[in-house]
């Protein structure tokens, strides 16, 4: 599933920030690529490691990312041996022996990287230990989530300096503008925390349908 996922022929749809069994099974009947789980303890949308058996069945229906912050290998690989998981998101300032001691294991990590300039730049060597590259807006202190959008032109501009990279858009997209972000970005797919939602951790399933169909569509076209 994971290398349908990162298809660059097409975009894929990941809603991040999922923190109930009812709203991830609705995910996996819509055909939602992808969802993110958040355990990260500060995060609005945490959900605590013990409660999240009900990924277990999602296996193969749609793939399941544990996306953590700062938080060492131990817990990822644990979640990944219960087959809760299919891969890892690091979205915090995790040193590049987290990535080489995850990619080891055989655990596919996806990458977050964030700018607070109109540039980015990852180490050569931390592209060869990731499945993936996710490009989020900065804040700091806060690792995702934040609804702020990135430059679009500069993470065009990046994934065509990178097409080795597999590279994921998060930051601010919404139905409104998803479709412009894929037109000028031209991600393998977009990552949607508060743009697919009605309050922190609670999804809104008419904002989800809106983001397949503009997926749906740039994938058309």
């Amino acid at each position: 599933m994971l290398a349908s996922f990162l298809d660059p022929a097409t975009c894929s749809l990941k809603i991040c920030g999922v923190t109930r069994a009812s709203d991830a099974e609705r995910l996996a009947e819509l055909g939602v690529d992808a969802l993110g789980v958040n355990f990260w303890p500060k995060s609005k949308r945490f959900l605590d490691p013990s409660a999240a058996a009900f990924l277990e069945p999602l296996a193969g229906r749609i793939l399941r990312v544990g996306v953590f912050v700062n938080a060492g290998t131990e817990l990822p690989r644990q979640l990944m041996e219960k087959g809760w998981l299919d891969a890892v998101q690091l979205h915090g300032d995790e040193p590049v022996s987290d990535l080489e001691t995850l990619a080891a294991a055989g655990v596919p990590v996806i990458r977050a990287l964030s700018s607070a300039s109109a540039s980015f730049e990852v180490a050569p060597h931390e592209c060869e230990l990731m499945a993936a590259l996710l490009l989020d807006a900065h804040a700091p202190g806060i690792y995702g989530g934040t609804g702020q959008t990135i430059n679009w032109t500069a993470a065009g501009t990046f994934i065509h300096q990178h097409p080795q990279l597999s590279i994921l858009l998060a930051g601010g997209i919404v139905p409104s503008n998803a479709a412009e972000a894929i037109r000028t970005v031209r991600p393998c797919a977009l990552d949607i925390a508060s743009g697919a939602e009605s309050s922190p951790g609670v999804k809104d399933f008419e904002k989800v349908s809106l983001l397949l169909q503009a997926c749906t569509e740039s994938t058309a076209h």
